[in-house]
């Protein structure tokens, strides 16, 4: 079995060694270990062009077309059983550097998508690989300087959401600047590595049990108070319900003997969960029929003039 670590800190920092101590443990329980920092790599931002989730849903493959370092390290996450991120915390949440690798892998990468694709291209079109549907456990490990850290699990399982890989751990370690010199800090991620190989052999000999959301019976991360994808983190609507930032579940937030308990409706929202194959199709297709609507709206003349209007009134300014 392979286990890839990725870091998205500084180089030799605390991040790079909380992930490598990760990797020890993995390697001690017989995994093959690989190592990434992310700042080694030239990585684009993503523009937003739809370039590669149109070329799927046309039959011409799934390929981005910013040229960087980019399918390097998808190849390589791919390549892997399991994953493991350890990742600094900033303002509250994940650094931009991570959140431009979660916008590159979507939409293209997104399990829905990718199995929408391959039908598409069944059909005589271009071939998609098919190690994009490979099953693959994921662990993450936040690390911040403070106490601000309300958002970046929630950030965590959006990327894991994505292509629909297996959570394991959802670690975040606060007021962390000598995290190495914390004794108990360095067993937990020791014990994240060692979770994670168990989980990646599961995935190497295929007896993986694959949940429907990313996380099922081999989760071993905080509870949290979405009882399908472990979330913390919901948007309060006025009406009284809440809606889980992660998986979209929406029902009520109670106060059950002085625990906060999600209550919700399973038959109507379970499938339409988004880290779930079923809530992905109904997405894709949600997708789908707004795209045509506004290709639609876009071809009319009125279309064409406004676009005109806001082109000619300013362009953008740049370094001289």
């Amino acid at each position: 079995m392979k286990v890839l670590g990725i870091s998205a800190g500084t180089q030799n920092g605390s991040n790079d060694a909380m992930c490598k101590e990760a990797l020890m443990a993995a390697k001690e329980a017989g995994a093959e270990v690989e190592f990434i920092n992310l700042h080694k790599l030239n990585i684009k931002h993503c523009t937003g062009c739809k370039a590669c989730v149109m070329g799927l849903f046309s039959g011409r493959g799934n390929a981005c077309v910013l040229k960087d370092d980019f399918q390097w390290l998808v190849d390589k996450m791919y390549d892997a059983d399991g994953i493991i991120w350890a990742v600094p915390i900033f303002e509250s949440c994940a650094p931009g550097i991570f959140h431009t690798v979660m916008d590159r892998f979507g939409p293209r990468l997104d399990r829905g998508n990718v199995m929408i694709g391959m039908k598409i291209a069944e059909q005589g079109g271009k071939p998609i690989d098919p190690k994009y549907l490979k099953e693959k456990v994921v662990s993450y490990m936040g690390i911040g300087g403070s106490d601000w850290a309300t958002r970046i699990q929630c950030d965590f399982a959006t990327q894991a959401m994505t292509p629909k890989w297996t959570l394991i751990d959802n670690e975040v370690f606060q007021w962390s600047l000598d995290i190495i010199m914390n004794d108990e800090a360095v067993a937990r991620a020791h014990q994240i590595g060692l979770n994670l190989a168990e989980a990646a052999r599961k995935v190497e000999n295929g007896t993986l049990n694959v949940p429907h959301g990313i996380a099922g019976e081999d989760y071993k991360g905080d509870p949290g108070v979405c009882p399908l994808c472990h979330s913390k983190n919901f948007y309060l609507q006025e009406d009284g319900t809440a809606i889980c930032c992660l998986c979209g579940t929406e029902g009520v937030m109670k106060n059950v003997d002085g625990k906060y308990v999600f209550e919700y409706d399973a038959d109507k929202w379970v499938p339409h969960m988004h880290d779930a194959i079923s809530g992905k199709f109904i997405h894709g297709d949600d997708i789908q029929n707004n795209e045509g609507k506004a290709r639609a709206a876009m071809q009319t003349e009125e279309a064409k003039a406004r676009k005109k209007k806001y082109r000619e009134f300013i362009s953008a300014s740049t370094p001289e």
